[in-house]
């Protein structure tokens, strides 16, 4: 129980540090240096700044969502331990698998980076990460409703809501290093088909409204721990589809 409540701490205290940091950014840090009102080309300082930012965010939002799943290793890892009939086997430490799973967001994080310049030097995004057209954000939503029902977004929720299945159907937890953090990445990669969607909706809404970036977290861990993740993700994207007729239609 106290190796339990030790996995349980640090998952809060990385998640509080991700968030705290994102919710500093978005409200206390002065962007100035980085950031102008006015369309200007990115410099290396500014991606490795945005990419630093999308990566914590990603952290703070996503580390409740697996927590679940490190739970699970951290308690077949004790069990292997402590067995007392000569097949004792030592797993690497429950880390592990959280950083392959997070090096998998972390590549999602690149992704949006770039994405980010990208809608910004098309002019559909402020230089200060707000959507500035009315008819891409009904898009974005009307997208995202959509995916809500399709075969891909089900199947990923499912890994992602079963994870000893998933687990199972990867060969089972590794005890080695390179093993957890390949089964942890795959988690990952799992977790982000089943959630990009509705991450590419802050880019509608503002890439650091304090808001959305609550509501999408909250919304990801509903949607793997409620009993039915399947009608609560076809009720959001009806929801959604809703939303973005009307956002296109005012």
């Amino acid at each position: 129980m106290p190796g339990r409540w030790i996995v349980v701490i640090a998952l809060c205290a990385i998640t509080l540090l991700a968030l705290g940091y994102t919710y500093w950014l978005a409200t206390g840090f002065d962007m100035s240096g980085m950031m102008s009102p006015d369309f200007v080309p990115w410099s290396a300082a500014r991606f490795g700044f945005m990419l630093a930012m999308w990566v914590v965010m990603m952290i703070g939002m996503m580390t409740p969502s697996v927590t679940p799943t490190i739970l699970l290793y951290a308690a077949i890892a004790r069990q292997a331990a402590s067995r007392q009939d000569g097949a004792r086997q030592v797993f690497a430490p429950p880390g592990w698998f959280l950083g392959g799973y997070l090096l998998a967001w972390t590549g999602f994080a690149t992704i949006a980076t770039l994405l980010q310049w990208l809608l910004e030097w098309r002019a559909l995004v402020t230089p200060m990460m707000a959507g500035t057209d009315r008819v891409i954000g009904g898009c974005m939503l009307i997208a995202a409703g959509i995916y809500q029902w399709l075969p891909l977004k089900q199947a990923c929720l499912a890994s992602c809501q079963a994870p000893l299945t998933f687990v199972q159907r990867h060969g089972g937890f590794q005890p080695g290093v390179r093993g957890s953090l390949r089964l942890g990445f795959l988690h990952g990669i799992h977790c982000i088909g089943c959630c990009w969607v509705l991450m590419i909706l802050l880019f509608a809404f503002g890439v650091m409204n304090l808001v959305w970036i609550a509501g999408l977290m909250v919304f990801v861990l509903l949607e793997k721990i409620l009993p039915r993740p399947r009608i609560v993700s076809r009720i959001a994207g009806v929801l959604a589809l809703i939303a973005g007729l009307w956002l296109m239609a005012a």
